[in-house]
């Protein structure tokens, strides 16, 4: 089966270059809303059993309208929250030294430790798949779901599968709207697309996804 895991649309925190956890329910803003309908339009033609969402709002909408599409409801998962970063929440990226990614390297120490006031990598990683992994019993070879998330956990459930290690974080980038496709199978489970923004490059004020 496939799993088609997609990072929410770009929000106003995204634009102004702001670190956005679990703790910001921010909106989309018009970036973020067209590049929600080019994906709900680009989707159309898949052929898609479920659809899957975080319930904070710059995701709820993306799924909302990819389910709208194939007249599919939208399964709500609170376990698909962005990760909690604590004190951290809000503050601008240009007031780190060096990327967002890095920083977390520093305090997850192998993704046991929290950071301050917010989650371990473990911790996030652990209910991503709780959420996840019983949407795939049941379904056939051949069925797709699809997972409306964030950031990192997107990332988390990709390393979960994959089994890549913590140390690869910083090596990864996913942007707004980013596509990233896994395939389980009986012969084990593989990444055959990351991070598709193609369908982006016309028509959204911008090309898809340079801001988190």
């Amino acid at each position: 089966m496939r799993l088609v895991l997609i990072r929410h649309g770009e929000t106003y925190w995204n634009e102004e270059r702001r670190i956005q956890g679990g703790g910001s329910d921010i909106e989309l803003n018009e970036v973020g809303m067209k590049q929600t309908v080019r994906l709900a339009s680009f989707l159309k033609v898949e052929s898609i059993d479920r659809v899957v969402s975080s319930p904070m709002k710059r995701a709820l909408v993306m799924a909302q309208a990819i389910a709208k599409e194939h007249k599919l409801p939208v399964e709500v998962k609170e376990g698909l929250r962005e990760i909690e970063v604590g004190e951290f929440e809000g503050l601008p990226l240009s007031s780190l030294s060096g990327s967002f990614s890095q920083l977390l390297m520093k305090w997850w120490e192998g993704g046991i430790r929290k950071l301050p006031g917010g989650e371990s990598f473990a911790e996030l990683q652990k209910r991503c798949w709780g959420a996840v992994e019983p949407l795939l019993a049941g379904h056939d070879e051949n069925g797709t779901v699809v997972v409306v998330g964030h950031y990192f956990v997107t990332l988390a459930i990709i390393f979960r599968v994959l089994g890549f290690p913590l140390e690869y974080l910083p090596r990864f980038r996913i942007d707004s709207g980013g596509i990233s496709i896994i395939e389980l199978a009986d012969y084990g489970s593989r990444l055959v697309t990351f991070n598709d923004t193609s369908y982006l490059w016309e028509g959204c004020g911008r090309k898809a996804g340079r801001r988190r």
